[in-house]
């Protein structure tokens, strides 16, 4: 079994040159480094080794990464997009159209690579840095939201790949590029292209890990990550805070410049508190992002007059929020939950004149909605599992997601503006959900998932995400339900 394992690796030990995924969400204080272990004797000790256990390092310099790649089933899918950062679209979306069989990049976890760094100057103190780009394992494309809208640009719905907005934009650094100074007593501070804590909290509190397959809030950046905004899941130039005293820890950030800087709002700040106590970690969020940018693309064939390709729409708003969010083990078992509410306000700033947006795409003046959120939207986001250790390589879990919007109606509409959709999308097809996307509707989704260790660095995993959307959410969806079952392995150096 050991040979047979070890030819079947020989070809992957190759690609072991892509994709890594991690998050800095605090959990507790760092621990020590492990122990040496001889894991480059062979390529089986490698593989049966963590990249913990043996990094790729040198001089202070550590090359990581992740390759995850699978293959799946949608009873309501969208065609593959290579840019789009999902690849295909698993959680029920518009443009979700007929039954697929396709290939699914980054079921479990996003396919990256990255390098980190960490090199003593003084007794306790560190310089460290961190670039990482994200990137699909099939095109071999960085992960890029805008331009996915892009290429859908004067299409109609029921003829659009998979795609949407994202804040990773087809940079070399789409998921973190930061660098900063760290001590053992006094925290970390970084500046540069970091992660919100509000996208970091998914991998400490999601049962499922925040992947992309089996989590809605892994799925959708819009309605955790960035707080409402999948733009504002990351900052482009961001200050950045985190300190642990005892059991407790805390952090802040900062984003200074605006849209000039490739950031997705003119002005954001989060602050994080929790602490982690035996088998109980809690943490709690504020977040506050100005001119937050959501991006779209225009459906309408031919484009509009003056508008071209590379040109996008975009809807302003200024919106805060705060997200709670804990879990607890005992033996084998650990119980998530969590819970987030955010208000969606006029943003502060119209942009008469335009503006460039993330990818370096133009929004024209005709193409800004700054009048969305007159009457503010809330957003409450709520999901609750298990995950159960079967044994240390193999593991069991099951979740339940749900977003629910409110009736943001403009003032003085008519009673009758949220009744049924009446008008189907495509020729054919059923009118889904309330007859305009501002009235109060709901996205839910539930979930299973079985991840297989049989080596360290290697995951091979099965399992089913279904959701279902209605009210204004479903608004002008050719379909309003998705079971996507997906298989899929990861390899991880």
């Amino acid at each position: 079994m050991k040979r047979l394992v070890v030819a079947l690796l020989g070809s992957a030990a190759g690609l072991a040159s892509m994709g890594a995924q991690a998050a800095d969400l605090p959990s507790a204080k760092p621990a020590p480094a492990p122990a040496a272990k001889a894991c480059f004797d062979s390529l089986w000790d490698y593989m049966d080794s963590t990249p913990n256990e043996c990094p790729l390092s040198w001089w202070g310099i550590t090359l990581f990464g992740v390759i995850d790649a699978g293959y799946g089933y949608s009873s309501h899918g969208a065609n593959f997009n290579g840019a789009y950062p999902q690849g295909v679209a698993e959680l029920i979306a518009k443009n979700s159209q007929g039954s697929k069989w396709q290939f699914v990049p980054n079921g479990l976890q996003r396919s990256s690579i990255g390098l980190d760094a960490k090199e003593e100057f003084a007794p306790g103190w560190s310089f460290v840095g961190r670039v990482t780009a994200a990137f699909d394992p099939y095109s071999l494309q960085f992960s890029n939201g805008p331009k996915s809208l892009v290429e859908n640009n004067n299409k109609t719905i029921g003829n659009q790949s998979a795609n949407s907005d994202s804040s990773r934009a087809g940079q070399f650094d789409n998921s973190q590029g930061y660098v900063g100074v760290s001590n053992t007593t006094y925290g970390t501070l970084t500046v540069g292209r970091q992660n919100a804590f509000s996208d970091e909290i998914q991998y400490k509190y999601d049962p499922n890990g925040g992947d992309y397959a089996f989590s809605l809030i892994g799925n959708s950046a819009t309605y955790l990550n960035g707080v409402g905004d999948t733009e504002t899941a990351r900052y482009n130039s961001v200050v950045k805070y985190l300190v642990y005293y005892s059991n407790f820890h805390a952090g802040a950030l900062w984003q200074f410049g605006g849209y000039d800087l490739g950031n997705g709002s003119d002005s954001a700040v989060q602050f994080d508190g929790g602490a982690d106590f035996g088998g109980f970690s809690f943490d709690a969020i504020y977040s506050y992002a100005r001119d937050a940018v959501s991006l779209s693309a225009y459906s309408a064939n031919p484009l509009p007059k003056g508008v071209t390709q590379d040109d996008l729409k975009a809807t302003l708003a200024d919106i805060s929020g705060v997200i709670l969010a804990g879990k607890y083990t005992y033996h084998q078992v650990t119980l998530y939950g969590g819970y987030e509410f955010a208000v969606f306000m006029p943003p502060s700033y119209n942009y008469p004149g335009g503006f460039g947006s993330l990818g370096g795409y133009t929004v024209l003046p005709s193409g800004v909605n700054s009048t969305a959120y007159i009457d503010n939207k809330q957003l409450q986001v709520a999901w609750t599992g298990v995950k159960y250790a079967v044994r240390s390589d193999l593991d069991i879990s099951g979740a339940y997601y749900i977003a629910h919007q409110n009736d943001f109606a403009p003032p003085g509409s008519k009673p009758t503006v949220c009744g049924s959709n009446t008008v189907a999308v495509v020729k054919g097809a059923s009118p889904q959900g309330s007859l305009n996307t501002f009235c109060a509707g709901d996205l839910q989704a539930v979930s299973f998932l079985i991840d297989y260790r049989p080596l360290k660095r290697l995951d091979v995993y099965g399992g089913v995400m279904y959701s279902i959307a209605s009210g204004g959410i479903a608004s002008g969806y050719i379909h309003s339900n998705n079971i996507a079952p997906t298989v899929g392995v990861q390899l991880s150096f």
